[in-house]
């Protein structure tokens, strides 16, 4: 992890890239594609999606969550991303729909630069990676 300084238009400028933002997309679906199929099933998503711990925390503190609920949250995140209800996801799905997210987060944050701690490897470090090769 790093503490890194972000704003809306680095995210936005990575997503717009579009050879840095597929090389960087494809890397992360080959990494989360566990058996090498070409496609994410429930489970291999599920270990990203958990990975997240989006609800499992507030403000960094372990926060003790209804399974069930756990559960529903992750069934419906897998669902935004099957965009053909097939039961998996392809490239392209994985790839529209983390720019989706992307565009919201970078919407979500602003213009105004702020501090984020970030794992290594994820999108938002690729992008800050990214940012700085630009300057």
């Amino acid at each position: 992890m790093s503490v890194e300084v972000l704003d809306g238009a680095t995210i936005l400028d990575f997503v717009a890239d579009e050879e840095a933002f597929t090389v960087s997309i494809r890397n992360h679906f080959t990494h989360l594609d566990a058996d090498h199929d070409g496609l994410l099933s429930y489970a291999e998503m599920l270990k990203e999606l958990q990975s997240l711990r989006v609800l499992e925390t507030h403000f960094g503190i372990d926060v003790k969550r209804d399974p069930e609920e756990l559960a529903h949250v992750y069934d419906s995140l897998f669902v935004q991303f099957d965009h053909d209800s097939n039961g998996t996801v392809d490239l392209e799905e994985f790839k529209a729909e983390t720019r989706q997210m992307l565009v919201a987060m970078a919407n979500g944050i602003g213009f105004l630069p702020v501090q984020m701690v970030l794992e290594e490897g994820s999108l938002l470090k690729k992008a800050t990676e990214w940012a700085s090769t630009k300057v």
